[in-house]
């Protein structure tokens, strides 16, 4: 049989598998050691966690729990580079001649519109464009708003709102 480390006492066989400690109080205190926890996989609708063991390390540092959400961000591949003119502008993609549509002087241009601007030219909000263009590359690498927040120095109600707006406006 099986003895405690820390009293001497008989363990029963099964706590034996297990722990090489019984289960007084002061044993306990002694003994007992916290369980590491991590969070392996997250969606919008739970988490997924599992006790940090040696096999699960394994399993963590072969990529067996990847974040699918990041797979295509980041990659390493280079863009191709775009053809430059002469002139040092990208130059556009060819295009298969098609044959030209009338021209459109001929018709008469429509008056001025009074009132408020068109939506594209309408201020996005309290934000700068650059707060935004961050806050959406953010969101879209997984990260919850607060960490955006705190990553830009801004409240995590105005990240909800950069988001909400760009998704309203189709961007995302």
């Amino acid at each position: 049989m099986t003895q405690c480390i820390t009293c001497g006492t008989q363990l029963h066989p099964e706590r034996a598998e297990k722990y090489n400690y019984c289960m007084a109080p002061e044993c306990q205190e002694k003994n007992a050691r916290g369980l590491t926890v991590v969070a392996i996989g997250m969606n919008k609708a739970a988490d997924e966690f599992m006790i940090l063991d040696e096999r699960t390390r394994e399993d963590l540092a072969s990529g067996k729990y990847r974040d699918q959400r990041r797979g295509s961000f980041g990659t390493s591949a280079a863009a191709p580079a775009k053809p430059v003119t002469p002139a040092g502008r990208p130059s556009e993609p060819s295009r298969p001649s098609e044959p030209r549509r009338p021209s459109r002087t001929s018709r008469p241009r429509p008056a001025a519109r009074r009132g408020p601007a068109p939506a594209a030219a309408q201020p996005r909000g309290p934000w700068t464009r650059s707060q935004e263009k961050l806050a959406l590359l953010y969101n879209e690498q997984g990260r919850r708003p607060d960490e955006i927040a705190q990553k830009l120095g801004i409240s995590s109600y105005l990240v909800t709102q950069i988001i909400l707006s760009a998704k309203n406006r189709g961007k995302i």
